[in-house]
């Protein structure tokens, strides 16, 4: 027993020497992200919904067009578009991530092709397989591969104990994979439902101003009027479309991610099951 603890020890130390680089300085990474696209949407806020060229009346913000009628959204707008910004960027990173987890060859058709190999008793070449496809199913395929060829010249455990052994490496390769393949998605969790609320607040920030123009002696304000009431609809628009695009997003990642979940788990039992068939 002694030798197998050894024997999962190494890859173990590996895999997660490996899988250390990835996460190393990633909150860093994500929180200047999230800074940097704060700060962008300031200056988009400032530099061009508020350029004069946007306003009959540049003083008192008199809007001609629909950039000028956003800058009335007031301070909630950049903070929107900021939120959009984070969105997109983990958008963009996730699609980057998730596309090469999938790997160049179909989940199904390489579990077909290393069930083929396995066969054959040709481990080497389902080894081969695992490079060509190159995705998350292949990297732990070629964890389990490598503990299954080494459990072929094993003779002191049984057949069960080996298919654990190959069993635990599998369970371990996977749970380094995932935790890369869901990193990130809790912003756009998140931002799901917080670009709606903080639309919210600018819609009630805005209808505030909007009935204060009302309650004002004579004749209501009409410029405060619908300054206040753009800032009420435009913060409600950013806030729900962003909220819109961040879910679409979730659940169509979700969706890739569940796929390459489940090409793990069937790669997982084609091993242990090939190995418990031709080794008894």
């Amino acid at each position: 027993m002694a030798d197998v603890k050894t024997a999962t020890a190494k890859p173990s130390a590996s895999s997660h020497a490996a899988g250390k680089p990835k996460n190393s300085g990633g909150f860093l990474v994500n929180l200047i992200i999230v800074i940097a696209c704060v700060a962008v949407g300031e200056l988009i806020y400032h530099l061009v919904l508020g350029d004069a060229s946007h306003f009959a009346d540049a003083e008192k913000h008199v809007p001609k067009d629909f950039m000028g009628n956003m800058y009335l959204g007031g301070f909630i707008v950049p903070l929107l578009m900021g939120t959009f910004l984070v969105m997109l960027s983990f958008v963009i990173e996730r699609a980057f991530t998730i596309i090469k987890a999938k790997g160049r060859v179909n989940g199904g058709e390489f579990v077909r092709k290393v069930q083929y190999h396995l066969a054959n008793k040709n481990v080497d070449a389902a080894l081969a397989e695992c490079d060509k496809q190159s995705g998350s199913v292949g990297n732990v395929m070629k964890a389990g591969l490598l503990k299954y060829k080494e459990m072929m010249n094993n003779t002191e455990l049984t057949t069960d104990q080996k298919v654990l052994s190959i069993h635990n490496e599998i369970e371990e390769a996977t749970a380094l994979e995932i935790p890369m393949l869901e990193k990130n998605l809790v912003f756009l969790s998140t931002i799901t439902s917080a670009a709606t609320l903080l639309g919210l607040i600018g819609t009630v920030l805005g209808m505030i101003r909007a009935f204060s123009a009302m309650a004002t002696a004579g004749a209501p304000d009409a410029t405060a009027l619908a300054a206040g009431i753009s800032e009420a609809l435009y913060n409600t628009a950013l806030g729900i479309g962003t909220s819109f695009l961040a879910m679409i997003a979730y659940n169509f990642y979700t969706t890739l991610i569940d796929g390459i979940n489940y090409s793990i788990d069937e790669s997982g039992f084609t091993l242990t099951q090939s190995f418990a068939a031709n080794y008894k």
